[in-house]
């Protein structure tokens, strides 16, 4: 080609969360049984959508109007009952129009990061969802900006390091915060959330804040929405019923803009997003057409507080297994179905490794450690061709950790408690092989 096609931002657009499923399926066609916990598909781990959920998708299914276009920026009623529900918080307040519909969350991350500014960064924390930190990163051409979350600490951010790089570098316009936290579990205090909106309000900064597991919390946690500790500074919550329901196969997320009459910037900005899903056209129309229905439902609650306990005692069965691992930082977890495990600093070389059997997959995970980016790669894939248990790097979630992100979705406590065995028997004789 004449001239270069490829921004030099793509190269950030990585996703290890599937990028791990290809080497476990060649693993696979070999003979090899995988344990599936890479990624967080309730539905994957034989987690049941209630009949009456159901019955509602099948009624709306039966409506003509359900396979037509919908508003671009989303069904009227669907917005109106959300900005009811936002309401009702006592916080911040808005209405319909400032809520925008969008194919997932993805899609969502996805349009307002491309909107931004090249020089304009959004600050995000590190360990951090891959979706997130890649296209902040791939917008402005340049490696993610990020304040670390401390597992010595219980994963709580370092607000010091955090107002400090906000101070000092002027092209910071936002502050990301994922609440619950994804990949490590962690619920943020408000005196957290309330310190860094205060840093927001500070330096003239927005919130971006993703709630998408806001309503999946236990062991006593308390996921507090933005809208309310967030006051007089704009701010943008990212929710979802992907993982509420849930339904991840519907694709369905939305947006809601607080305090657009704040800032004028922050107001164009705003109307950008929705320009661009204008020109989109809309996002689906059956999932939006449920959300009234099934959030709005008497059983809803019943139902989701019924998963989040199982969600619980999996953690702390979890807890039971891990935390006696001396070489691991392990912190239980409050929120989300995820858990980060992290070796503790000089734990792990590049000589260790596991029994493998079958001699064409030693093969392939020889070939495959041979250069790999981080040494948490190496026990990744160690761990996958030994036992076949399938995890993430927590290295590919923008972090200078070396360790691994798990899922607590598994329904069968039995299988649980194997696989989590497996895990906890082949870390012990990954450290002691070198």
């Amino acid at each position: 080609m004449r001239k270069r096609l490829l921004t030099e931002g793509a190269k950030e657009l990585s996703y290890e969360i599937r990028e791990i499923v290809k080497k476990a399926n060649q693993l696979k066609a070999l003979g090899l049984k995988i344990y599936w916990e890479n990624i967080g598909d309730p539905i994957e781990k034989h987690c049941q959508v209630p009949e009456w959920i159901k019955e509602i998708v099948g009624e709306i299914v039966e409506e003509n109007k359900s396979y037509g276009y919908c508003p671009s920026k989303g069904l009227l009623a669907t917005r109106e009952f959300l900005a009811s529900e936002t309401n009702k918080l006592g916080g911040v307040q808005i209405t319909a129009d400032d809520i925008l519909f969008f194919n997932g969350l993805g899609d969502a991350i996805s349009t307002i990061y491309s909107l931004l500014s090249m020089t304009t960064r959004i600050i995000g924390p590190s360990p951090a969802y891959s979706t997130h930190s890649s296209a902040e990163a791939s917008h402005a051409h340049a490696s993610p900006l990020v304040y670390h979350l401390r597992p010595e600490n219980h994963w709580l951010p370092d607000l010091e390091e955090l107002e400090n790089k906000v101070k000092y570098n002027p092209s910071i316009a936002g502050i990301l915060i994922i609440n619950p936290d994804n990949p490590t579990g962690m619920v943020y205090p408000i005196e957290h959330l309330e310190k860094m909106v205060k840093i927001a309000k500070d330096y003239h900064l927005c919130i971006i804040c993703d709630e998408i597991y806001n309503k999946i919390t236990y062991n006593g946690a308390v996921a507090h929405p933005l809208a309310t500790y967030i006051g007089d500074v704009p701010g943008i919550s990212l929710n979802g019923i992907s993982k509420q329901y849930p339904w991840p196969g519907s694709r369905c997320g939305w947006a809601e803009y607080y305090n657009r009459d704040k800032d004028p910037e922050f107001d164009a900005f705003c109307r950008a997003i929705d320009n661009a899903k204008m020109i989109e056209v809309c996002s689906t129309t059956i999932p939006q057409l449920t959300i009234p229905k099934v959030l709005g439902d008497t059983r809803y609650k019943i139902h989701r507080d019924a998963l989040n306990e199982k969600i619980g005692r999996r953690s702390a069965l979890i807890n039971e297994i891990l935390s006696e691992v001396p070489e691991l930082y392990f912190n239980p977890t409050y929120g989300a179905f995820y858990n980060t495990i992290v070796f503790k600093p000089g734990v792990l070389n590049d000589r260790q490794t596991l029994p493998v059997e079958n001699p064409e997959i030693r093969s392939l995970v020889e070939k495959w450690t041979e250069n790999v980016s981080s040494l948490d790669y190496r026990f990744v894939y160690y761990l996958l061709a030994s036992t076949g248990v399938c995890v993430v790097p927590i290295s590919s979630f923008c972090s200078e950790l070396q360790g691994f992100r798990i899922t607590l979705l598994e329904e069968d406590e039995d299988e649980l408690r194997l696989v989590f065995s497996k895990i906890r028997d082949a870390i012990k004789a990954y450290v002691k092989s070198a």
